[in-house]
């Protein structure tokens, strides 16, 4: 359950300024969704989310009352990652920029672990199917390939 009731959420370009915020809830969110995950959140994976994925992925916030909550990180269509802070996940956040992603770039993509139920349960009510799996052979397990049609023009 969500501590509170977000006050209007607004997504926006991740900015420099936001590393350490922003690494701070895909540390806390990360944990809570791959605690099979060995050093997730910290270590090599922090190295790699603050040199890599923050530098070279078209990365989108959300601010829920002017604070940071969520990150999302696009690589074209695909979903690199999407991580809502503990305390704001529930409350419409990963909604709110899932559908900022696809009003970017319609079919959506990305890769989720198996394991990670509570993010399936979540791809799956906003639309996304399983297209196929594999093992990720660095932590030997299974990932799923999910994908979302583009939404339908209204007109």
């Amino acid at each position: 359950m969500p501590v509170h009731a977000p006050g209007p959420v607004v997504v926006r370009r991740y900015a420099p300024a936001d590393e350490n915020v922003v690494m701070d809830v895909w540390s806390r969110a990360g944990r809570a969704a791959h605690p099979f995950v060995p050093g997730e959140g910290e270590g090599e994976r922090a190295r790699e989310m603050r040199e890599i994925y923050l530098v070279h992925a078209e990365n989108w916030v959300a601010e829920s009352d002017g604070r940071v909550v969520a990150l999302l990180g696009l690589m074209g269509a695909e979903i690199g990652g999407l991580f809502v802070a503990p305390e704001a996940q529930g409350t419409g956040v990963g909604r709110r920029l899932v559908d900022h992603a696809a009003a970017l770039h319609g079919r959506l993509s990305l890769d989720v672990y198996e394991k990670n139920t509570g993010a399936r349960s979540f791809y799956a009510r906003m639309g996304f199917e399983e297209e196929s799996r594999r093992v990720d052979e660095e932590y030997d397990e299974v990932m799923l390939r999910l994908v979302r049609q583009a939404p339908e023009d209204p007109a």
